[in-house]
């Protein structure tokens, strides 16, 4: 076990489903456990409150309260005082900096970049202590640049074939990236070549991303040790890990499966009060990645 992955029971970042009640990832598709992998921030607590204070500025942004080009700059702050007074988020950055010196390679971009939301936790402070711009991108398709020292951001229009180094907190089937980030990237004329993430969660990014020419990199890569280290510590049953490792070994075949003998899963989604479940279960349904009949 890296101490990433020590930190992820350290602060609960990894989250398995009761059974019978799987999560909804952003991809639209089910599964049995799930990363909150930005909880590396310090703990649930400290990242919740960083994600919340995101989408209170992304809301007054919106309403016309507040100016988009201060954002970054605000991010800075919040992060930088994280760094330098927590542990875990410290050693994590660190981890982060030293694989990008070793095995990217500081010459090889230009740029740092990181989407709404989540990747902001790492591409704003790397971007600082890398000496390297920053873009912050949105999930409206926009996107602003800051010098290093954040003291200095505008509206971006052209890359003018600047390599782009992508840094997120976890990775899945790289919808975000398919969807959103690569196409925003090329828009601006720019290149990107290279993504870091927290944790590869095993489930195709990697070579999905590879069609689109960004070779993906990974502090921690789930496996089934993993999931054993779980059941060892009394995270996950019995039951719980034979699930865990059937999806890992067959994801959409194990998934099919359960909400075709579970059709109450999709029905109770549907009903549900929170919008982002509606969002991802409506998403499942549009794609219908399993060939289910509705």
């Amino acid at each position: 076990m890296s101490s990433i992955l020590n930190y992820l029971f350290e602060t609960n970042a990894i989250k398995f489903c009761p059974e019978n009640e799987p999560f909804w990832l952003t991809s639209g598709r089910p599964s049995p456990y799930f990363f909150n992998s930005q909880y590396v921030y310090g703990g649930e607590k400290e990242s919740t409150e960083f994600l919340n204070y995101i989408t209170e500025e992304l809301a007054l942004i919106n309403e016309g309260k507040a100016n988009k080009l201060d954002l970054p700059k605000k991010l800075l702050d919040k992060v930088l005082n994280q760094y330098n007074s927590n542990r875990i988020y410290n050693d994590v950055i660190n981890q982060m900096k030293q694989y990008i010196e070793t095995n990217i390679g500081v010459d090889n971009f230009e740029y740092i970049s990181g989407g709404e939301r989540r990747d902001w936790y790492f591409s704003v402070i790397l971007s600082h202590l890398l000496n390297k711009p920053h873009l912050t991108i949105f999930k409206d398709m926009s996107a602003i640049v800051s010098d290093s020292s954040f003291s200095k951001t505008e509206d971006i229009q052209d890359l003018n074939g600047s390599k782009v180094l992508h840094l997120a907190d976890l990775i899945t089937t790289a919808s975000s990236y398919i969807k959103m980030w690569v196409p925003i990237i090329n828009k601006l004329n720019g290149n990107m070549t290279n993504t870091l993430v927290i944790i590869d969660r095993n489930q195709g990014g990697k070579e999905i991303l590879k069609e689109v020419n960004v070779t993906m990199h990974a502090l921690a890569t789930v496996d089934k040790a993993l999931f054993q280290k779980a059941h060892e510590l009394g995270v996950i049953n019995e039951k719980q890990l034979e699930m865990v490792n059937k999806y890992f070994d067959n994801p959409d075949e194990t998934m099919k499966q359960f909400t075709i003998e579970h059709p109450e899963f999709i029905e109770n989604s549907l009903k549900s009060n929170n919008e982002r479940t509606l969002k991802r279960v409506h998403t499942f349904i549009e794609e219908n990645p399993y060939g289910l009949k509705f």
